[in-house]
């Protein structure tokens, strides 16, 4: 979560929410990171699971992530939690709930309904304190 972390101040340096993904392997190797670029790329998709999801299928060649877990900052909506599951992911882990718009428990459960076909397994509130901190403090100040 850490490197997450690093990944959202990337972001917010580059004048976007502050959130960071990554993208580990079966043996916690790191496959790939992303951060929010909407604002630097003018893509509506530019999450940073969206990015990080997309880096890890080019670095292993394969749209299949299983056996891979993503860590963000943010609870995902529920654009990035379609493409957890679709991606085949094994895992989420993510620090901040967003009760306005997620969609791993909070708002809405997406990927773990049960009428779709894969349902990676959330782990939620990792660090949570510090990556709410980071998103209270970019909002607070007004973008």
């Amino acid at each position: 979560m850490r490197v997450a972390l690093d990944q959202a101040r990337e972001a917010l340096a580059g004048g976007d929410v502050p959130v960071g993904a990554v993208v580990v392997g079966p043996r916690g190797d790191l496959i790939a990171t992303g951060h929010n670029d909407r604002e630097a790329t003018g893509d509506p998709t530019g999450h940073a699971e969206i990015v990080a999801i997309r880096r890890a299928a080019t670095a292993l060649g394969e749209w299949r992530l299983a056996r891979c877990t993503l860590v963000v900052t943010l609870e995902p909506c529920t654009m990035c939690a379609g493409a957890l599951v679709q991606s085949r992911l094994d895992r989420v882990v993510y620090g901040a709930r967003d009760e306005k718009a997620g969609a791993a428990g909070s708002l809405w459960d997406v990927v773990r309904d049960r009428r779709l076909n894969h349902r990676p397994e959330v782990v939620a509130g990792v660090l949570a304190e510090d990556c709410g901190r980071l998103l209270t403090d970019f909002f607070r100040a007004g973008r």
